[in-house]
This record gives structure tokens, sequence and C-alpha cells, in this order.
């Protein structure tokens, strides 16, 4: 929407000539349940707008000075929520009710929630790069690498950016603040890796995802001795592959079967999905006798104490272990096969040298 100059009436309103006005609030302001009015002029609207000002003033004094250090938008976000909960609990002036108790008495004279959710992000349509990335805002954020070359749909939150390809969500992460910076996650170049190993000790994406937590000294451990094991690219190799578990397994899970696998000196990929698939059954308690054979396990890896390396469970080991209900079947038989010896012909030279 252009330049608006209009004039409103009803409540002796009057516009200045000219208002730089946002189009959703014409547009989408009917389907949200919101009326757009500025307030009335002068002294007749002076309490309309002050209060709401004064006690945003006061939050922000009482809670964000000094500025709070967090690592993330969502701690931020958190903390925001958790001073806003005890401010209910809070007295304006001299008022006998706090800030809780008020809006429980104006809670049911205001109007419902509407029923479609209101977008408030804004879309953007960039082409993905050669290096798997779109550029939002002078910033770049990383996409799956099959999207190299196509055109990607970005929606950009207040705290998040949401990468879509069609209707399917294929990113999503914390939108960057500052300008000119970069935030790369390193599932979406396992692929990439996995055919070219060498690339993956020196790339940024790793140094990202050592520095959030994603990455762990488990993690190093294991793959150094893979390295060690199985040289650096074959070992490299197969911490992709561990890396790509993620993708299927929580996260504390599969760091747990590396730990598990490492003290086993089970240095493949395979023996790291088979204990993380053990530690996300039990923790789903997927069947009480499992969960109750896992204990009788731990307890007994306890058992032949610390400096001992426990063994890796093979998949039989644990089916063996497993109350499995007893096969009440008939044993199988062969008798009808014996019809098919009646059809074969004698011959008298069989069995003799030719």
């Amino acid at each position: 929407m252009s330049l608006i100059r209009r004039e409103l009436t009803g409540r002796n309103i009057v516009m200045p000539p000219v208002q730089y006005l946002q189009p959703s609030v014409f547009v989408n302001s009917p389907g949200i349940g919101i009326e757009a009015f500025y307030c009335q002029p002068g002294i007749q609207g002076a309490h309309e707008k002050g209060g709401v000002e004064g006690q945003i003033g006061w939050f922000r004094r009482n809670h964000l000075v000094p500025i709070p250090e967090v690592d993330s938008l969502d701690e931020l976000n958190a903390m925001v929520d958790a001073w806003d909960e005890a401010d209910d609990a809070r007295r304006i002036g001299s008022r006998a009710r706090t800030v809780g108790e008020h809006f429980a008495t104006e809670q049911p004279l205001l109007a419902p929630l509407p029923t479609e959710p209101f977008e408030t992000g804004r879309w953007f349509t960039p082409r993905v790069d050669r290096y798997a990335q779109v550029t939002v805002r002078m910033n770049k954020y990383s996409v799956p690498a099959c999207m190299v070359g196509r055109q990607a749909r970005v929606l950009l939150n207040a705290s998040d950016l949401v990468v879509f390809d069609g209707r399917t969500e294929i990113a999503r992460h914390e939108r960057l603040m500052t300008k000119g910076s970069t935030r790369v996650d390193l599932d979406h170049y396992l692929e990439v890796l996995l055919r070219k190993p060498g690339a993956l000790p020196g790339a940024k994406a790793l140094e990202q995802a050592r520095a959030s937590g994603r990455f762990t000294p488990v993690h190093d451990a294991w793959w150094a001795a893979a390295c060690k094991a199985h040289g650096d690219a074959d070992g490299t190799r197969a911490l992709i592959e561990v890396l790509m578990l993620h993708r299927h397994l929580p996260h504390d899970h599969v760091v747990a079967g590396l730990a598990t696998a490492l003290r086993a000196g089970a240095l493949t990929a395979d023996a790291v999905a088979l204990e993380a698939r053990k530690y996300n059954d039990t923790a789903d308690g997927g069947a009480d006798d499992t969960t109750a054979d896992h204990q009788s396990l731990m307890s007994g890896d306890r058992a032949r104490g610390e400096g001992e390396i426990p063994a890796v469970r093979s998949l039989t080991e644990r089916q063996l272990r497993a109350h499995i209900p007893a096969d009440t079947r008939p044993l199988p038989s062969v008798e009808k096969y014996d019809q098919l010896l009646a059809s074969r012909r004698d011959t008298p030279n069989e069995g003799a040298a030719p």
C-alpha cells in the first residue's frame, strides 16, 4: 500500500495528512479481530497510550537492564516468558488486586482468538547457491545439498528462519542478528562429505556443530579411534554414517551408543546403530520384558567393575534373553514331498559311470 491520505470519523479521530502504514494492518486486521485506529489526540486520549508504554518501560528497566547474557534467542524468549508469568503476582502502585487478578476479570470480556493463525513472518524466494546456502537479509543459511541451484521459499520470523521446498520444511535456523554472518548445519552436507571425507576436519559446519554442543567430545573420541583403526578416510566415513543416525534417533541416544561402542572397541557404524537403538527402545518403553532385561544387563555390567570393558550386546543375544512366548505350532512335516519321489524314473544304470 502506498502513502495513505484520509480522514477517519467515528471517535473524532483526525489522522495527519500523510501516514506510513503497513499494508497488513488494513488487509488482515478484520480476519484477526483487530480494528486499526489512532489514539484520540490531546488530553482526551492521553491515557490510552501512556499506560501501555509505561508498563513496557517498567519491564525493560527491571528485567533487561543490564542486558542479560544468553547463548540463543530461544533462551532469551524463555526468560521473558518466565518474567511475564511472575509479573502476574505484581501490584501496580497501591491497587488492591494484582496484574493477574485484573486480567482474570477482563478475560471473559475479550473477543475470542481467531480460528486461523496469523502469519507475522516475511516470505522470500532466494535461489540456493553452489555452497547449499540461501542469502536472506545479507546473511547466509544452509539447506540440504540436494537443493543446489533450485529456488526455495523462506519464511523469516523474528526469532527463526524456516526454509521450504514447496510445502515441505527442509531447514530451520535461529535468525542471525548481525549482517554478513553465516549459519550452517552439518547435517545438510553429510552426503557430500561421504564422497569427500577429507573436507570434514576443516569444515565450518563442524566448527559450528562443536560450538553448539551437537558434536560432542564423545564424537571426537570415537572418530579418533576409528581413524586409527581404519585409516583417516574410512574412519571419517564411518563417523559420517554415525552422524546420519541423528536424523532418525534422539541425539542423547546416539551419543550413548557411541560411548558404549567406544568402550567395547566396536568402531563401526553398525555397532553404534545397534547400541543407539537399544537405548532408544529402552527409553520408549517398547516392551516391559525388554526394559527389565536391559536393567539386568546394566546391573551385570556394573557387577563386572569399572575397569573391565563391557561387551557389545548382539541382536541375537537380546532376542534370546527376551521372554518370547512358547511356540505351540506343530512341527513341520515333509510327507507331502514323498509324492515327488514316485514320478522319478527308475533307471537301472543310475549311478553307474558312463
